[in-house]
């Protein structure tokens, strides 16, 4: 046994070693490799279809990176240049399918990276999509409504030559809301002249699927509830601790108190908020009306109930809670702050980001037998609804709002049980992550193997 964990850890370390050298100073992407290729390198040692096929290497490298200039512009009436990217990861089991995200440190790096997971997030929840990410390195915050859509409209000009709803189907991210895919859409159909579902996100009076904005965000819920259930734990009685403020937390702390939850923390670039008294919905209401129409910043939740406290540049991963839900952004939940979340006793964490906690912090709750669901199981809902919006777009046809959650809690059960059949280990231990890992490569792989060489 011994000998083959040592032969299994040889082969990791000699494949990420090419990952590395391949893809230099992609740092995201070559964490993203190695936390997948630890748990299906073991896997692959057992099928010898995959590994005499090369899929994994196969896997690794995308199908096309897009690379392209945005010129716009401001409204001094200079002009400005940005730079951005589609990476077309693996369309093998259907039309790629995944985000785009305006900040500063979009890079190439960063968007192979949450391409590469999207392939796996997308595979799991068994809807016909493929793996694609992209993005640009402007930044929407301080820019007039007017600049934002001179800017989308110069980048879907030429990003329109590479989409389409049978190839390829953008959605939101970090930078990318209601707003942004409005303007993106509506230059799409005026280049095209055709109103087809080529983006999804979109408003519901030109297209768009009740619960996509909450869809993120319900589901990690709905997965958690999952993973509760599997070790005979429920909701009642739990406190959780969310950090983000944006679509994915507040709707993740909007379902989580309607099942009886108490939140306690949220947070933004700036700091977060403690409120011991629980975030109920009046106050969520309020902060949700702060951060989408106001565009302002957390510490006013602390301004306006004198119940919260507001701590600057800090994380909320200090305070006490059962069940922790990492939603902003990745690698935003280092060693230390998995170290303070087990000293506090932490059940379960969530990860509702894509890819929030760095490797040394999965390993951490992995080693102290803590309850941890990874993004691409939990972080699945808005890309599941996203593809029923797709579905919907194609019929011509709009679901109720009951039919659409109904569809999206179906589909994270459908995500738990594949991890619980890949992921189960001795006894009546599951581990999630290799479960996530090895069920998104065994559906891809399979369709790798069919088309022969391709």
């Amino acid at each position: 046994m011994n000998n083959l964990i040592a032969h299994a850890n040889e082969k990791i370390e000699m494949f990420n070693q090419g990952i590395v050298e391949r893809n230099p100073a992609e740092y995201e992407f070559h964490q993203a490799v190695r936390e997948f290729t630890e748990s299906v390198i073991p896997f692959l040692m057992n099928h010898e279809k995959y590994s005499d096929g090369h899929i994994l290497e196969r896997m690794t490298e995308p199908d096309r990176i897009v690379i392209f200039r945005v010129c716009w512009e401001n409204d001094e009436g200079h002009i400005c240049c940005n730079r951005a990217w589609r990476v077309q990861f693996n369309n093998s089991i259907g039309p790629y399918k995944g985000g785009l995200r305006f900040h500063p440190n979009v890079s190439q790096g960063v968007l192979k990276f949450l391409g590469f997971e999207q392939v796996y997030k997308n595979a799991l929840t068994g809807l016909p999509m493929g793996g694609a990410k992209g993005g640009s390195n402007f930044d929407p915050k301080g820019k007039s409504d007017r600049e934002v859509m001179r800017f989308c409209q110069s980048l879907m000009t030429e990003l329109s030559r590479h989409i389409g709803e049978d190839t390829d189907i953008p959605a939101g991210d970090i930078g990318v809301g209601a707003r942004e895919i409005s303007y993106l859409f509506g230059q799409y159909k005026r280049l095209n002249n055709r109103f087809v579902g080529t983006l999804t996100g979109k408003g519901l009076s030109f297209g768009g699927s009740l619960i996509r904005a909450e869809a993120t965000g319900y589901g990690v819920v709905y997965f958690t509830q999952h993973v509760l259930h599997q070790h005979g734990q429920s909701f009642s009685d739990k406190t959780a601790v969310i950090s983000g403020s944006g679509n994915v937390a507040l709707f993740c702390a909007e379902k989580l108190i309607h099942l009886g939850v108490k939140v306690v923390t949220l947070s933004d670039s700036s700091g977060f908020i403690h409120d011991p008294d629980g975030i109920d919905l009046e106050k969520l209401h309020w902060l949700r009306e702060l951060k989408f129409n106001k565009r302002g910043r957390i510490s006013e939740y602390a301004q306006q109930f004198s119940t919260a406290k507001y701590y600057p540049d800090q994380r909320p991963w200090v305070i006490p809670g059962d069940m922790a839900f990492p939603c902003a952004t990745q690698n935003e939940l280092d060693l230390n702050d998995a170290k303070a979340l087990v000293s506090n006793h932490i059940l379960v964490v969530a990860e509702g980001a894509n890819m929030p906690c760095t490797l040394e912090a999965v390993r951490f709750f992995e080693e102290k037998e803590v309850l941890f669901a990874p993004a691409k199981a939990a972080n699945a809902g808005g890309v599941a609804v996203s593809g029923l919006e797709q579905s919907q777009n194609s019929q011509r046809f709009a679901w109720s709002r009951e039919e659409v959650d109904e569809r999206l809690q179906q589909i994270m059960a459908h995500i738990h049980k594949q991890c619980v059949e890949y992921g189960k280990g001795e006894g009546d231990t599951i581990n999630y992550v290799n479960g996530a890992n090895i069920g998104g490569f065994v559906k891809v792989a399979e369709a790798m193997l069919a088309y022969g060489i391709a």
